[in-house]
């Protein structure tokens, strides 16, 4: 149990300097949330529970196929804000997409030979 506390404890901390950076410089802070630093903490995370190559392997690659439909998220929210739409409401319309985009990668990556 302590361990998940410190995990979890660590990956909050991540996220906070991010988000508390971003407040004074925009882009360093996008520079860090872009980071993997989230898939890279659960491979290490994943690792240590389970050191196991081929395991590991799969992960990373259906990390990569899976970071593909959530990156026009990122150009979508700028685009709605810019249009007039509120915050909650562009990001609301963005998450469903990648929602949408999340789905089509699940049922159609396999039928491309993709183990996700």
């Amino acid at each position: 149990m302590i361990y998940l506390a410190i995990k979890a404890a660590i990956s909050g901390v991540l996220i906070a300097v991010a988000s508390e950076l971003a407040k004074r410089y925009p882009g360093f802070g996008a520079l860090i949330a872009s980071l993997p630093l989230v898939s890279v903490l659960s491979m290490i995370w994943l690792w240590n529970a389970k050191p196991d190559a081929e395991n590991m392997a799969a992960h990373s690659a259906a990390t990569f196929w899976y970071v593909l439909p959530s990156l026009p998220m990122f150009l979508v929210i700028p685009v709605l804000l810019r249009q007039g739409l509120s915050f909650w409401l562009a990001l609301g319309l963005a998450c469903l997409l990648t929602i949408l985009l999340y789905s089509t990668m699940t049922f159609v990556g396999p039928r491309f030979g993709l183990r996700l």
